[in-house]
């Protein structure tokens, strides 16, 4: 499981390496984003002015103790932590990403613990469909990902609608 400073260790040694050497290779190589959260780095280039294959090349070069791997956009489409972020005509559209290993379940409501524990998933839940997604169809078909949730583990999904808040503009967003 490794020391519990490994995590802030690493971080360190990233943001050392960002601000020495990776700020350097992303000036040269013209990129034009590039966002990192613990050891996911999602880099954004144009095609025909930034080789992105030599680029991790430079990247794997900084140091032998950090490998960098890359995943590349697939059917304009790129998965970036727990969103999927996809190119349609000339914008750029953001969704919810869930793997497949995924399991549609909470605390259960028949589970002993402190109801403020089955509702902070539930308070998650909701928060994340309000501030990240991006169109009306996505939040409806958010908002019933989260219903068939509240499904799996008996809860009385007629109440969803006290959970979200609707001062959001976000949410009230059309297309």
């Amino acid at each position: 499981m490794g020391m519990p400073t490994s995590s802030i260790f690493s971080e360190i040694y990233l943001q050392y390496s960002e601000n020495k050497k990776i700020l350097d290779i992303l000036l040269k190589s013209h990129i034009i984003g590039y966002f990192h959260y613990v050891d996911d780095i999602l880099i954004i280039y144009k095609n025909g002015t930034t080789n992105i294959h030599d680029v991790l090349t430079i990247f794997n070069n900084i140091t032998p103790t950090m490998k960098f791997t890359m995943e590349e956009e697939n059917d304009n489409k790129i998965y970036f932590l727990n969103i999927t972020i996809s190119k349609e005509d000339k914008n750029i559209l953001f969704n919810t990403y869930r793997k497949m290993s995924t399991t549609a379940t909470i605390i259960q409501v028949t589970h002993i613990t402190t109801p403020e524990h089955k509702f902070a998933a539930i308070r998650y839940l909701t928060n994340w469909l309000v501030t990240h997604t991006q169109w009306i169809i996505q939040i409806d078909k958010e908002k019933n990902t989260i219903k068939q949730i509240l499904y799996n583990d008996n809860y009385d999904t007629s109440h969803l609608h006290k959970f979200i808040p609707t001062e959001n503009k976000k949410y009230n967003r059309k297309k």
